[in-house]
């Protein structure tokens, strides 16, 4: 039988979101899969090392730290997919509107009337 986690779903959950950041921020950075990969293995490197730290106060000074690393190396234009919200094609073909653009009907009675 497996002993329990001494941590929350909370703590666990965070710390992955923090992974996935990290992975996903050097990932804008390098572009080319091998290359990033030395880098991935170096992050989940970093995280195995404090994996074993269960002093709370530790643990806040070691996240307070990734977070303000992960702020200061973060890209000021990250990927974003093309389909995505904020991506190159979002709402790039869109139906036209369905109803007169102009008003051409209001047009056509001014101008038959003379006023020009």
């Amino acid at each position: 039988m497996a002993s329990p986690s001494p941590f929350s779903t909370a703590h666990r959950n965070y710390v992955k979101s923090l992974y996935r950041r990290y992975l996903n921020n050097e990932l804008n950075w390098i572009v080319s899969r091998p290359l990033w990969r030395a880098k991935a293995l170096a992050i989940r490197a970093e995280f195995e090392r404090n994996r074993n730290v269960h002093d709370p106060r530790e643990l806040a000074e070691i996240f307070n730290k990734a977070e303000a690393q992960l702020a200061e190396r973060l890209h000021p234009d990250p990927y974003r997919p093309s389909e995505a919200p904020d991506g190159t094609k979002w709402e790039r073909n869109l139906p036209p509107p369905l109803g007169p653009i102009f008003d051409h009907e209001t047009f056509n009675e001014d101008h038959a009337r003379g006023h020009h």
